[in-house]
């Protein structure tokens, strides 16, 4: 059993940054991984970003790479979502989800465990 817990959304002006974070419970680490989704209004929910818990190898969409950086604090259990230089296009619900997977994968229906989201809104 995985619980996530979700933090740090809110609001921010294009160009703005930042970071959210979703802490990990679970009893065994070792082959976990941790991925972002979102869902804007009206859209299907899509793949942001994931990394592997032990190793540290990460996976990016093409919409949000060199400006969304993902990474794990293991002492801390706890994955964080640094999002710069963030765009109107990036507003949506950002989604923590966790599985045990080979490897940091994008496809959604392989993550076994999801937070209960936040809201991320880029604006003027």
């Amino acid at each position: 059993q995985v619980q996530l817990v979700e933090s740090g959304g809110g609001l921010v002006q294009p160009g703005g940054s930042l970071r959210l974070s979703c802490v990990v419970s679970a009893r065994a680490f070792n082959k976990l991984v941790v991925g972002w989704f979102r869902q804007a209004p009206g859209k299907e929910r899509e793949f942001v970003a994931a990394v592997t818990w032990v190793g540290g190898s990460t996976n990016y969409a093409d919409s949000v790479k060199g400006r969304f950086t993902i990474s794990r604090v293991n002492a801390e259990n706890t994955n964080t979502l640094q999002m710069n230089s963030l765009k109107p296009e990036d507003t949506a619900v950002y989604y923590c989800a966790a599985g045990t997977l080979w490897g940091p994968t994008s496809e959604q229906t392989a993550y076994n465990y999801w937070g209960q989201g936040t809201q991320v809104t880029v604006s003027s």
